[in-house]
């Protein structure tokens, strides 16, 4: 499973390299950084399935298998299964909390600046929302750790 990040880590090196010498082009660099993302998604996306496929699963069981005890292999699978499954869920968890929060903060933020150039006496209001705003990656972050506990 580490041979497939360590395989991925050239092509991340290798794409951030091209986007800093692309991004002085112009506007045909714009199209060249979107084919980047896209290959970029693509790896992650090759990545995200040899993650998922040798799991601890297969490692358990490549280790039953050697000693001889084939019993104790079967018995670990579903175990390694649901520990992938909360760990899958944590991320997901996070992921999109942050995201969420992320664009919540984007445009409370916006409203805030705004607001306060007109009114500078509302900062403590504006800044209570984008607070706010953020307490939802919080969120995300304390279930993702309730899940990893679980697991």
């Amino acid at each position: 499973m580490t041979s497939a990040w360590v395989i991925g880590l050239p092509l991340v090196a290798g794409a951030v390299v091209l986007a800093r010498v692309v991004t002085r082009r112009g506007r045909s660099g714009m199209f060249i950084l979107a084919g980047i993302g896209g290959l970029l998604m693509a790896g992650a996306v090759v990545l995200l399935v040899a993650a998922l496929t040798a799991g601890p699963a297969a490692a358990a069981a490549g280790t039953a298998a050697a000693t001889g005890a084939k019993i104790a292999a079967s018995a670990a699978a579903p175990a390694a299964s649901s520990s992938t499954g909360a760990l899958l869920g944590a991320a997901i968890a996070v992921a999109g909390s942050t995201i969420g929060a992320g664009i919540a903060v984007a445009y409370a933020g916006a409203a805030a600046l705004a607001i306060m150039s007109e009114r500078p006496e509302l900062f403590g209001r504006a800044m209570v929302i984008v607070g706010l705003a953020e307490g939802i990656a919080i969120y995300g972050l304390i279930i993702g750790i309730i899940l990893i506990g679980k697991a």
